[in-house]
């Protein structure tokens, strides 16, 4: 019998959806990273949280609806201003921490090990930072 305080794993779509509204709750919560979504990006969230759940049910259940190249994304983003190592780090984080507290089971390990190879790549492709962008 599974304990009524257990963690579900993102094995299904509605534990993702669940897992990307908390993680988002969070990002625009940061002080940090809130203004690199909100004035850089400027998402609209109807549009962009849809896209970003269908992003992780492909990558955790295999669905085919997701078909958006992410990368271009973040280097039109990145052009507007220039990701740092620390933005990487602390999105890494604040996912890892999201997953952590309320989700537990393999594909939440495999969300997270996703997830750190996502933000190394894309640091990595991106390319360095200027430094000295102000805080």
């Amino acid at each position: 019998m599974i304990s009524p305080t257990a963690k579900p794993d993102l094995d299904s779509r509605e534990q993702i959806e669940r897992f990307v509204d908390l993680f988002y709750q969070r990002l625009l919560a940061d002080e940090r990273l809130a203004p690199i979504f909100v004035d850089v990006a400027a998402i609209d969230l109807a549009v962009h949280l849809p896209h970003i759940k269908a992003y992780w049910c492909k990558l955790l259940l295999g669905e085919t609806a997701y078909q958006r190249h992410t990368m271009n994304i973040h280097r039109q983003l990145h052009s507007k201003q220039a990701l740092q190592a620390d933005d990487f780090q602390r999105w890494l984080d604040t996912f890892t921490h999201t997953i952590d507290e309320n989700f537990n089971g393999e594909r939440a390990r495999r969300a997270k090990q996703v997830a750190a190879a996502i933000a190394a790549n894309m640091q990595k492709s991106l390319g360095p930072a200027p430094a000295g962008r102000p805080d």
